[in-house]
């Protein structure tokens, strides 16, 4: 006899309007088709990698059994739909810092809070419970709307690195930021 329950998403980290849960095989499809082809996504993130599926699943695969990161999804808890991913990256524990990504596969969703209220969450995770002391990031020059969303949660920039990425034919600079753990500030959404 087969089961045909319907299982509660896990729900790692959660807030009033998004929960941020781990990345599944099944969630690849979803990742292949939306998240790494989007045209305008590719340009803040300045990815410029061909991605195959196969590729997709060795990068899950690899990410899987990494203890130094923890990828996760970004859903909605009104109706768990996946509408980006995070990650913390080259967590040190002995020198208490690591780095942190995020992109926000669907436009609709820009611009309402969801990507500064899912990573409030991961800094928050970061700080109080993996103890910690600084987190940063990095993000191109023109990503306007991400370097304010990093500056509400007490992200200051650190420095620039001068034509770092050539994209459409163009240079542009990467802004290296970060936040200290007593600069952090949970933003209410």
């Amino acid at each position: 006899m087969q089961r045909t329950e319907q299982y509660e998403p896990i729900k790692f980290l959660e807030s009033k309007r998004v929960y941020l849960r781990p990345i599944e095989n099944e969630d690849l499809d979803f990742f292949y088709a939306k998240a790494l082809w989007d045209k305008e996504g590719r340009r803040l993130t300045g990815t410029q990698t061909i991605f195959s599926r196969s590729g997709v699943q060795k990068w899950f695969e690899n990410i899987s059994t990494d203890s130094s990161r923890m990828d996760l999804l970004i859903c909605l808890q009104e109706n768990n739909q996946p509408i980006g991913d995070i990650a913390m990256l080259d967590i040190d524990h002995q020198n208490r810092n690591s780095l942190v990504r995020i992109s926000i596969f669907d436009h609709g969703f820009w611009g309402n809070g969801y990507g500064t209220e899912a990573m409030a969450l991961l800094l928050e995770y970061g700080f109080e419970v993996l103890n910690l002391h600084r987190i940063g990031l990095d993000v191109y020059s023109f990503n306007k709307r991400g370097i304010k969303s990093y500056e509400k949660l007490g992200f200051k920039q650190e420095g620039i690195i001068r034509d770092e990425l050539f994209y459409d034919g163009e240079y542009h600079d990467l802004i290296i930021m970060g936040v200290l753990k007593n600069e952090f500030h949970l933003v209410d959404n």
